[in-house]
C-alpha cells in the first residue's frame, strides 16, 4: 500500500485521495502538520508542503499535479473505462485548466486564507498561531462569490465539469468545494446546478473516507456527511 502524507483540509490531499479511490486503490495516510516543519519530511519535500506520495520503492512524488499525472501513467493508462484524463489532448487541457483553477487559483484566492485563519491558527495555538485575522476571512469569504458562479456554470452546461464524463476537473473541483462544505462556507440554495453536481461527487464511493474526516476542535457543518442536503 502506498503512503501519502496530506492534512484533512487540504484540497489538494483531498484531490489525490479521490484520485486513487476512483482506481479502487486504498492508501495509508499520515497526517502531517507542516507548520511543524519535522526534518524527517523536509527530507521528502524541501518545500514543506502536502500532499506528497511515497510511491512503489518509497519514491516520494511531491505535489497533487505531479501526483496526477503519475496516477494516470500507471493507472490510467491501463484502465481507460476508469481514465480521469481525457484520450484528446485538447481536452486533456481543458482538464488541467480547471484543475489548475480549483487547486491553484481557488487556492489562491480562497481556500489557503479560510484555512489558515479558521483551522490552522487554533490548531498552532500552542505555539505562535495567533488569532484570527477578521479582514482575511471576509476578503476570502468574498472570493467564493467568483468560483461558486463559475462552477455552477460549468455544472449548468457540461454533464460533468470538463465534458461529458467524469474527469480529474470535477475531483479537483469537489476537493476544493468540500473544504468550504466543511467549514459552512458555501450557500447551496444559490447554485442549483453546482448543488446537483457535488451532490453526484458526494454520492461516489470515493468520497466516503473524505466524508468521514473531522479536524480536532473543528466538527464540520451539519449537512456535511448528508447526501441528501
Amino acid at each position: 500500500m502506498l503512503t501519502l502524507f496530506h492534512f484533512p483540509l487540504s484540497a489538494s490531499s483531498r484531490f489525490v485521495r479521490l484520485s486513487f479511490a476512483e482506481y479502487g486503490e486504498e492508501l495509508s495516510l499520515i497526517e502531517e502538520r507542516t507548520w511543524q516543519r519535522r526534518p524527517e519530511f523536509l527530507s521528502l519535500n524541501p518545500a514543506g508542503t502536502v500532499p506528497v506520495l511515497l510511491a512503489e520503492g518509497d519514491v516520494p512524488i511531491v505535489g497533487a499535479p505531479v501526483i496526477a499525472e503519475y496516477v494516470d501513467e500507471t493507472r490510467g493508462a491501463f484502465k481507460r473505462d476508469k481514465r480521469l484524463f481525457a484520450e484528446d489532448p485538447f481536452e486533456r487541457a481543458e482538464i488541467r485548466r480547471l484543475t489548475d483553477w480549483y487547486l491553484g487559483k481557488a487556492e489562491q484566492d480562497v481556500l489557503r486564507h479560510l484555512v489558515k485563519e479558521r483551522v490552522l491558527k487554533p490548531l498552532m495555538s500552542e505555539g505562535s498561531g495567533g488569532a484570527p485575522d477578521a479582514g482575511v476571512i471576509r476578503a476570502a469569504r468574498a472570493n467564493i462569490r467568483q468560483h461558486m458562479k463559475y462552477t455552477n456554470y460549468l455544472a449548468g452546461t457540461r454533464n460533468w465539469l470538463a465534458g461529458p464524463r467524469l474527469t480529474y476537473a470535477d475531483l479537483s473541483a469537489a476537493a476544493a468545494l468540500s473544504v468550504l462544505d466543511y467549514l459552512g462556507e458555501i450557500d447551496w440554495s444559490a447554485h442549483s446546478a453546482a448543488r446537483d453536481w457535488y451532490q453526484r461527487m458526494k454520492s461516489r464511493p470515493s468520497f466516503r473516507p473524505l466524508l468521514a474526516d473531522r479536524v480536532r476542535g473543528l466538527s464540520p457543518v451539519s449537512h456535511y456527511a448528508d447526501l441528501d442536503f
